[in-house]
C-alpha cells in the first residue's frame, strides 16, 4: 500500500532518481595516498558530509526521548537491525585459544553477507528495486571486517554512507531526520556493541588513548549537539559517573562514555585521554565544532580508512558537480 504511494512525480524534487537511473556495485577508487585528493574532491565527499551536518543540526537541543514522526521505512530499517541481532543470539562465540576476535563473528558475517540484498529489499520499494545491490554494499560494509575480526570508525561512515543513499533514492525523506539518528542509528549502535562485546572484535586502527574511541566517532558529534544549550549538563559532566547514569537515556554521548566505562578499567584520563581533554571545553556548541572538525581530519581525511571506502552512482567519486 504505502509502497506504491511511496513513488514521487517525476518533477517533484530533482534529487528524486528515475527508477531508470543505472546503479552500479560500488567499489573502491582510493588506492594510493595521492588518491585522497580524489576523494576529498569529490560529489561522495560533499554529499556524505552534508548528511552528517545536516542530521547534525536537525538533533540539535533535543533528548533521544523527543516526540518524532516514525514512518514506515524507519520502522523497517530497524527491524532489519532486530534481524541483525537476533543473529548474534543464534551464533553463540566459540571455544578458542585467542581471547580476542572470536572465529564465530565470520559464521555471523557470512549469514548477513548472503542476505544483504533481501534485507534491503524489505526496505525499499519495488519501483527502486534496481537500487538494492548498490545500497547493500554499504550495510555489507557497516558491521566490521570478517577477515580480521574488526571494527571501526570506516565501518560506521559505511552505515552513514548506507543510510545517505536510502535519502538519496527517496526512501528517507527530510522528515525522517531526527529518527534516522535516534531510533535507526541508536539501534545500529546497540547492535554493534552487542557484536564488540560478543565477538571480542578489535578496535580496527585504533589510535589507542590518543583517539576519540575505540569504535565509534558520530554518537559522540550529533551527541554533543542534542546537548547544546542544554540548562545544567555542561562538557565538564560527563566524567561525572552520577550525571552519566542519571542522563544516559536521553543523549547518546552519555550513553557512549557509559559503554567506555564498562568495557575500561583505571583513570578515566588514562584510557580515554582525548575524551578527558573535551570535558575541559566551555561549551556543547564548541564541543561540538571541535568533533567535526576533528573527525574530517582523524577519519575523513586519513588514507588506512578512507582507502576501504567505495563509490557508485548514488556516491560517486567524480568530482563536485555545481548545481
Amino acid at each position: 500500500m504505502a509502497e506504491g504511494e511511496r513513488q514521487a512525480p517525476p518533477d517533484s524534487s530533482e534529487d528524486a532518481p528515475a527508477a531508470t537511473q543505472n546503479f552500479i556495485i560500488p567499489k573502491k577508487e582510493i588506492h594510493t595516498v595521492p588518491d585522497m585528493g580524489k576523494w576529498k574532491r569529490s560529489q561522495a565527499y560533499a554529499d556524505y558530509i552534508g548528511f552528517i551536518l545536516t542530521l547534525n543540526e536537525g538533533v540539535k537541543g533535543k533528548k533521544l526521548t523527543f516526540e518524532y514522526t516514525v514512518s514506515e521505512a524507519i520502522e523497517k530499517l530497524v527491524a532489519l537491525l532486530n534481524t541483525l541481532d537476533r543473529w548474534i543470539d543464534e551464533t553463540p562465540p566459540v571455544d578458542q585459544p585467542s581471547r580476542f576476535g572470536n572465529k564465530a563473528y565470520r559464521t555471523w558475517y557470512a549469514k548477513l553477507d548472503q542476505e544483504a540484498e533481501s534485507l534491503v529489499a524489505t526496505v525499499v520499494p519495488t519501483h527502486l528495486a534496481a537500487a538494492v545491490p548498490e545500497v547493500a554494499v554499504y550495510l555489507k560494509e557497516s558491521v566490521g571486517n570478517s577477515t580480521r575480526i574488526d571494527y571501526g570508525t570506516g565501518h560506521e561512515a559505511a552505515f552513514a554512507a548506507f543510510l545517505c543513499c536510502l535519502c538519496k533514492i527517496g526512501v528517507l525523506r527530510v522528515d525522517d531526520q531526527i529518527a534516522i539518528v535516534f531510533k535507526v542509528f541508536n539501534r545500529y549502535l546497540e547492535v554493534m556493541r552487542k557484536l564488540q562485546k560478543t565477538y571480542r572484535m578489535e578496535p580496527a586502527g585504533s589510535q589507542g588513548v590518543w583517539g576519540l574511541d575505540d569504535f565509534q566517532f558520530l554518537p559522540f558529534i550529533w551527541g554533543s549537539s542534542q546537548l547544546i544549550d542544554h540548562p545544567y549538563l555542561e562538557p565538564r559532566h560527563f566524567v561525572d559517573e552520577k550525571a552519566v547514569n542519571e542522563n544516559h537515556k536521553d543523549y547518546m554521548f552519555l550513553e557512549c562514555i557509559l559503554f567506555i566505562t564498562e568495557m575500561k578499567t583505571g583513570p578515566f584520563a588514562e584510557h580515554s585521554n582525548q575524551l578527558w581533554n573535551i570535558s575541559a571545553v566551555p561549551s556543547w556548541s564548541k564541543v561540538n565544532q571541535g568533533l567535526i572538525r576533528m573527525y574530517k581530519a582523524e577519519c575523513l581525511e586519513k588514507f588506512p580508512v578512507i582507502q576501504h571506502f567505495k563509490f557508485g552512482s548514488l556516491l560517486p567519486i567524480h568530482p563536485v558537480t555545481s548545481s
